[in-house]
């Protein structure tokens, strides 16, 4: 079996992340493979926020968690000190499809370079909201864009996760 079908069955969620920082040569190699990704027609209209900076990191998680309806003080993001944020722009008709292709080459990438990763949902309604337009526009992004998802990344602390059972009957031939 080839290196990328072993590395598509082991990676898992992961949902307990060591503080430890991770460098941004790791960063950057994961996001390539993000852009890298399949798209419709060959657009590319998917973007990516890298957040490594710990206060607008906590800030996206009370707001992330809020959205979810947890308690206080719970982290959506599992003590993951990075994530990035994939966004597709709106007017593209393929963006949703598009950047989860991002996300998924990104937790791959993540795997192989022996990092955690786990995709973190709500960043449709964070972008949604005026705060989450600002942040867009002090970073420089014009136009109207769409959240798809969250890429939490981190140092794996404890026991790395059980293969799940697969489901039966998922497949049906046609021949």
């Amino acid at each position: 079996m080839s290196d990328v079908l072993t590395k598509m069955k082991t990676r898992r969620s992961i949902r307990k992340y060591k503080p430890d920082a991770v460098g941004q040569e790791l960063l950057d190699q994961i996001i390539e493979a993000g852009l890298y990704a399949a798209s419709g027609k060959g657009q590319q209209a998917a973007i990516i926020i890298q957040v490594t900076k710990k206060e607008l990191r906590d800030k996206i998680a009370e707001m992330n968690a809020e959205i979810g309806g947890w308690d206080k003080g719970f982290d959506p993001f599992y003590g993951a000190p990075a994530m990035l944020i994939v966004l597709g722009r709106k007017d593209w008709p393929t963006h949703v499809y598009d950047g989860s292709l991002v996300m998924g080459n990104m937790m791959l990438a993540a795997h192989e370079l022996g990092l955690g990763s786990c995709w973190i949902h709500r960043a449709k309604e964070e972008f949604e909201t005026e705060w989450g337009k600002e942040l867009l526009k002090s970073l420089g992004i014009e136009g109207e864009y769409e959240g798809i998802g969250h890429c939490a990344l981190g140092y794996i602390d404890g026991e790395y996760p059980a293969e799940p059972a697969r489901k039966e009957n998922r497949v049906y031939y046609v021949k």
